[in-house]
């Protein structure tokens, strides 16, 4: 069985199961099978068929988590052990750490792993530079300089050209 949360394994042991809404039951053969009997989602925890379904990344290794249905099988590694994208046509590297001696740290859009106590281990902190800060500050008043001077030399422009056409029409 795929994708069923360390909670719910009884609850779908039972040869009849009842959608966890009270509105259904049925069997354990149509659990999964990518048609959504229950309105809850409850027969669907491993497919992307129930709009309200919760798919179980077990995450070995790491921590386990829920995840809308609609993630399932869209191409997008969300689960770090791979799970949401079991029909094969993405192949997710499983990126759980084993151990627990492991530290996150988010910085931008990308994550940097620590290993805690080892020789070469390399600390990376997220923090604001104030150069930066003081270049990208420059680059955008050179930026926001450069477009008021385009649209001032435009419009003189349109000017200019507009008397002179007067002038002609008027002779």
């Amino acid at each position: 069985m795929i994708t069923v949360g360390f909670a719910d394994e009884k609850y779908y042991d039972a040869e009849l199961i009842k959608c966890k809404d009270g509105s259904k039951s049925f069997t354990k053969d149509r659990l999964n099978d990518n048609f959504c009997d229950c309105p809850d989602g409850t027969d669907e925890p491993g497919t992307s068929a129930c709009p309200a379904g919760r798919f179980y990344c077990k995450n070995t290794g790491s921590t386990p988590r829920f995840l809308f249905s609609s993630r399932v099988n869209d191409h997008i590694c969300d689960c770090c052990d791979g799970s949401d994208e079991y029909d094969g046509s993405v192949i997710c590297p499983n990126s759980c750490i084993m151990g627990g001696n492991v530290v996150y740290q988010r910085i931008q859009s990308g994550s940097v792993t620590t290993n805690l106590g080892s020789v070469n281990s390399r600390k990376t902190k997220a923090r604001i530079m104030p150069e930066d800060s003081a270049q990208k500050l420059g680059g955008l008043k050179v930026l926001v300089f450069l477009q008021v001077a385009l649209v001032v030399l435009v419009v003189a422009f349109r000017l200019f050209r507009r008397r002179k056409t007067r002038r002609r029409n008027s002779r």
